[in-house]
C-alpha cells in the first residue's frame, strides 16, 4: 500500500497535463487560419482526450462500486462478531451466506491489489479495509474450523474391530517357564494374529461435516491463511490421535520406563502394542489420511503436511515402545513377543508406506525399517541367549524319580510354539546363517544323507538347524544331569524318559515337519537303548540268581537245597529292595511305563516260574515267599512315583 501512496502525486500530474491539454486544443480549434490536415490532427488528439477522460470516469464509478460491495460483506462478517454462538451452529443458511461474504471480501480484495498495482490510489483505503475484514474473517473461520472438527468427531470402539489377540490360547498343559529344577507354571501363550485383515475406513468426525470443512478450508487457503488452518487441524486431530491411544491401552512410556518393567508387566504391554499397532494402523490411520484428504485434498500438498504432522507423534509413540524392547535384555521368555512385534510390524510396513508414501513421511517410514531391523537383530540374539541358557543350566541334586525335566518340558513347549514363526525366523536367519556359519551350535546334528534323500527339504531350513542345534544341547545337558543319580539304572530310566519325550513332542506336532521321520527314527531308537540299557542294570544280576549254573551238588546231579533256598533268599531280598526303590521311579507316560513293565515282566516273572517250577520237588514251599502271579502284579506298581514296600505274603 506504500508504493500507491508514493504515486499519488504523479497521477494528479497527470490529471493536470489532460486538463492544460483539452485547453489547448480547444483554444487552437478556433483559430480560422488552420489548414485541413493541422485541423484533422486537433480532431483525432480531442477525442483520444475525450477517451482519457471517460475511462478515468469509469474507474471512479468501479471502485464506488467497490466500496459498496466491501461494506455489505463487511457488515455479514462484523455483524458476528458480536455474537457468542458459532456460525455453522447457527444452521446451513447461516453458515453459506457467511461464507459467501468472506468469499467476496477476498475477490474484492484482489481485485484492490490489482488496482493499486496499476498506480491507482484510489483504491488504497478500501484495500486496507478489506484487508482488516478479511484477517477478522479469517480468525473466525478458523475458530468455526476447530469447534467442527471437535464438536463432531466421532467415538472410536476398538472392541468392535474383528482382528483381536486371543488371550486364552494356553500353549501347554504342563509347560514351564522356568529352567529352575521347581516348576513354576507356565504362562507362554501365543496370540492369534489375522495376517489378511483388509484396511478399515471409519468416520472420525460426523460425514454430514465434511462438505463445511473442505470449504471453510479451501477458502482460507485461497485467502493465504494456509498456515492458520493447517494449525488449527493438526491441533485438533493431533489430541483426537493421542486419545485413540488411551482407548487401545497404550500409554506414553520412556525407554527407562520400558527397562526397568517386569517381565510380567511387559508381556502385557508387548501383547497390547501388537493390538494396538495393527489397529492404530490399518484403521485410525487409514481413516485419519482419509479424512484429511477429504478435507485438503484438492489444495496440493496440505492434505499430506496436515496429516503426517498430526499423526506423527503418535506413531512415534509406538515405534519408541519396539525400540526400547530391542534395546532391553534378551530374556528367552520374550522371544515369542519379540517375534509377535516383527511380524505385525512387518505386516504393517506396507500400509504405513502407502499412508505416508510423499516425501513429508520419509522419517515414518524411515523410523519404522529401523524398529524392524532392531527386532530382527533382537529375535536372533534371544534366540542364541536361549541357547546358551541350555547349555549353562546346571542342577546339583538329581531330578526326583528320574521323570521328564522341567528342562526337557520347556525346551520341547518352547519350540513347538516357535514353529508358528518358522517362516519369520528362516528369513531372519537365512542371510545371517550364510555370512556367518559359525553362528550354529557346533553340537548341531547335520542333515543326514536318508533325510536328503527322503525329500525332507524342511530340516535344512535355517529353522530346523537351529531347532536341532537347541536339541542338541539339550541332550548334552541331559547327559550331564543323568550323571548325578548313583544308580546306573536310574540313570538311564531318566534318559528314555526325556528322550521318548522329545521323540513324542516332535512325532505329534508341527515339530515333525521341522525335524522330519529320520530324526523320530533316531530318537525311537535311542530311547528304546536307554529302556534296554535300564532293564540290564536293574535285572541282571538278579536274573542271575535264576539261572542254573552252581546249583548241582558235586557229587551228584541233583540240586543243592541249601544253595536252592540261598538263591531264593537273595532272589526275594533283591527283588523287595528293587520294589522299594523303582515303586519311587516315575515314568509319566502311560503306553512307556506299560511296555517296560511288559517288557521286564517277560524276562523275571518267566525266568522265576521257569525256575521255581524245575526245583519245586527240591524246595519247600515256606520257602517259596511270592509266586510268578505275585511277582507279575507286583511288577505293575512299578514307576507310579509313589514308593511303597511289599507286605508280608501269605504263607502256602
Amino acid at each position: 500500500m506504500g508504493d500507491c501512496k508514493s504515486v499519488a502525486p504523479g497521477l494528479e500530474g497527470e490529471e493536470n497535463l489532460i486538463a492544460a491539454a483539452q485547453h489547448i486544443v480547444k483554444a487552437l480549434g478556433s483559430n480560422k487560419n488552420l489548414t485541413d490536415d493541422v485541423r484533422k490532427i486537433l480532431v483525432d488528439l480531442g477525442t483520444q482526450l475525450s477517451t482519457i477522460t471517460r475511462a478515468d470516469e469509469n474507474k471512479s464509478e468501479g471502485v464506488n462500486e467497490i466500496e459498496d460491495r466491501l461494506i455489505a460483506a463487511q457488515d455479514k462478517v462484523m455483524s458476528w462478531e458480536a455474537e457468542q454462538c458459532m456460525v455453522w451452529d447457527s444452521g446451513p443458511e447461516e453458515a453459506a451466506e457467511y461464507l459467501k461474504a468472506v468469499e467476496e471480501v477476498r475477490k474484492l480484495t484482489e481485485v484492490l491489489e490489482s488496482l493499486c498495482l496499476n498506480k491507482d490510489s484510489q483504491g488504497d483505503e478500501l484495500l486496507r479495509r478489506a484487508y482488516d475484514v478479511l484477517q477478522t474473517a479469517m480468525a473466525r473461520l478458523e475458530e468455526e474450523f476447530r469447534h467442527l472438527l471437535f464438536q463432531n468427531r466421532q467415538p472410536f470402539e476398538p472392541e468392535h474391530m474383528s482382528f483381536r489377540s486371543n488371550d486364552e490360547d494356553i500353549v501347554d498343559e504342563g509347560s514351564v517357564i522356568s529352567f529352575e529344577d521347581d516348576p513354576v507354571e507356565d504362562s507362554l501363550q501365543t496370540d492369534s494374529i489375522s495376517r489378511s485383515s483388509e484396511d478399515y475406513i471409519i468416520h472420525l468426525v460426523h460425514p454430514d461435516v465434511i462438505p463445511d470443512l473442505k470449504s471453510i478450508a479451501n477458502l482460507m487457503l485461497s485467502s493465504n491463511y494456509d498456515q492458520e488452518c493447517s494449525q488449527a487441524y493438526v491441533s485438533v486431530r493431533k489430541d483426537a490421535l493421542d486419545e485413540c491411544l488411551s482407548i487401545l491401552e497404550m500409554e506414553k512410556l520412556s525407554i527407562e520406563d520400558v527397562l526397568k518393567m517386569e517381565w510380567a508387566g511387559l508381556n502385557s504391554k508387548i501383547r497390547r502394542w501388537v493390538r494396538a499397532m495393527k489397529i492404530f494402523v490399518r484403521v485410525y490411520l487409514a481413516s485419519e489420511k482419509w479424512l484429511s484428504d477429504q478435507v485438503f485434498g484438492e489444495v496440493g500438498s496440505v492434505s499430506s503436511v496436515c496429516f503426517v504432522e498430526a499423526s506423527r507423534a503418535s506413531i512415534f509413540q509406538l515405534l519408541n515402545f519396539g525400540e526400547a524392547i530391542v534395546i532391553g535384555p534378551h530374556k528367552p521368555e520374550k522371544l515369542m513377543r519379540i517375534l509377535d512385534m516383527y511380524e505385525v510390524l512387518a505386516d504393517l510396513l506396507p500400509d504405513i508406506d502407502g499412508i505416508y508414501q510423499e516425501d513429508i513421511g520419509s522419517s515414518v517410514r524411515t523410523e519404522c525399517r529401523e524398529v524392524l531391523g532392531g527386532l530382527g537383530d533382537c529375535v536372533r540374539a534371544t534366540f542364541l541367549e536361549f541357547e546358551n541358557a541350555i547349555a549353562s543350566n546346571t542342577s546339583t541334586n538329581p531330578f526326583a524319580g528320574g521323570g521328564i525335566h522341567p528342562l526337557t518340558r520347556y525346551v520341547m513347549n518352547y519350540i513347538k510354539i516357535l514353529t508358528d514363526y518358522s517362516n519369520t525366523i528362516n528369513l531372519l536367519f537365512e542371510d545371517h546363517d550364510r555370512a556367518d556359519p559359525g553362528s550354529l551350535s557346533s553340537n548341531t546334528s547335520p542333515v543326514t544323507e536318508e533325510e536328503n534323500k527322503s525329500g525332507i527339504s524342511s530340516c535344512s531350513t535355517p529353522t530346523g538347524l537351529h531347532f536341532r542345534a537347541l536339541i542338541s544341547v539339550l541332550e548334552c545337558n541331559l547327559e550331564d544331569k543323568s550323571k548325578l543319580y548313583r544308580d546306573v539304572a536310574l540313570q538311564h530310566l531318566f534318559l528314555m524318559n526325556n528322550i521318548h519325550y522329545m521323540a513324542e513332542k516332535v512325532k505329534n506336532s508341527e515339530l515333525r515337519d521341522v525335524f522330519g521321520d529320520e530324526w523320530i527314527r533316531k530318537h525311537n531308537w535311542k530311547f528304546q537303548q536307554h529302556a534296554m540299557n535300564y532293564e540290564r542294570a536293574s535285572w541282571s544280576s538278579i536274573l542271575l540268581l535264576l539261572k542254573e549254573e552252581g546249583i548241582q551238588n558235586s557229587n551228584s546231579n541233583s540240586p543243592s537245597k541249601t544253595v536252592l533256598k540261598d538263591r531264593l533268599r537273595s532272589f526275594n531280598v533283591a527283588f523287595e529292595e528293587l520294589y522299594k526303590s523303582q515303586t519311587a521311579w516315575l515314568i509319566p507316560d502311560s503306553q512307556l511305563r506299560d511296555e517296560l513293565q511288559i517288557s521286564t515282566s517277560l524276562k523275571v516273572v518267566q525266568a522265576y516260574r521257569t525256575f521255581v517250577g524245575r526245583h519245586n520237588p527240591h524246595i519247600s514251599d515256606k520257602h517259596i515267599k511270592y509266586s510268578p502271579d505275585d511277582l507279575q502284579n507286583f511288577l505293575l506298581d512299578l514307576f507310579e512315583g509313589s514308593p511303597k514296600s511289599l507286605p508280608n505274603p501269605h504263607r502256602r
